[in-house]
């Protein structure tokens, strides 16, 4: 029997509620002003980040790989793209549980879900068990959404909110999973 596993999203939004414009662009995040705002603290405490295959596509302009665990691509097409150094990525296809169930055979405990697509998924299947939002003072009118349509309400319980200097708002939450 494999330990249970954990499925967190850690995210930053629009004030609207965009995760990036239509093309995947993130220009409307501020700069890192050298204000920790949890993220180092919550990616030492995952095994394994999965993404979609166009936040991984995205991902892959930064100038930098900005991930020091490995990342699990969920795609059904095949990629030739050159990965940077010291990234070990992974590609995967199949239904979440199934992915999830499959991470889990390996000895995970803790998966960081990303990318709009990707956490609405694994939302509708019931696999998110927290949540930490970062909103950003910007509306941007348009782009990816984090949330999409839901088949049924989505309770969520509250844990904390900070606010920082440069405006930025972090709630966390916890998904209440005995709902009906």
């Amino acid at each position: 029997m494999t330990a249970p596993i954990t499925c967190s999203v850690f995210v930053g939004t629009s004030i609207d509620g965009f995760i990036a414009r239509r093309d995947g662009s993130l220009d409307w995040l501020p700069p890192d002003g050298g204000e920790e705002h949890g993220y180092t603290a919550f990616i030492a405490a995952i095994d394994a980040i999965v993404m979609g295959r166009g936040t991984f596509d995205t991902v892959l302009k930064f100038h930098r790989w900005p991930f020091p665990k490995p990342v699990i691509v969920l795609t059904t097409r095949e990629c030739n793209a050159l990965l940077p150094a010291g990234a070990c990525v992974e590609f995967m296809s199949g239904a979440p549980r199934d992915v999830v169930a499959r991470l889990a055979e390996r000895g995970m405990t803790h998966l960081y879900i990303d990318g709009g697509v990707t956490i609405q998924r694994f939302l509708d299947a019931g696999l998110i068990d927290r949540m930490t939002i970062t909103r950003v003072p910007v509306i941007i009118g348009d782009g990816i959404p984090l949330f999409g349509p839901t088949r049924r309400d989505l309770r969520l319980e509250h844990l904390a909110t900070r606010s920082y200097a440069s405006g930025l708002v972090t709630s966390e939450y916890a998904v209440a999973h005995d709902q009906t």
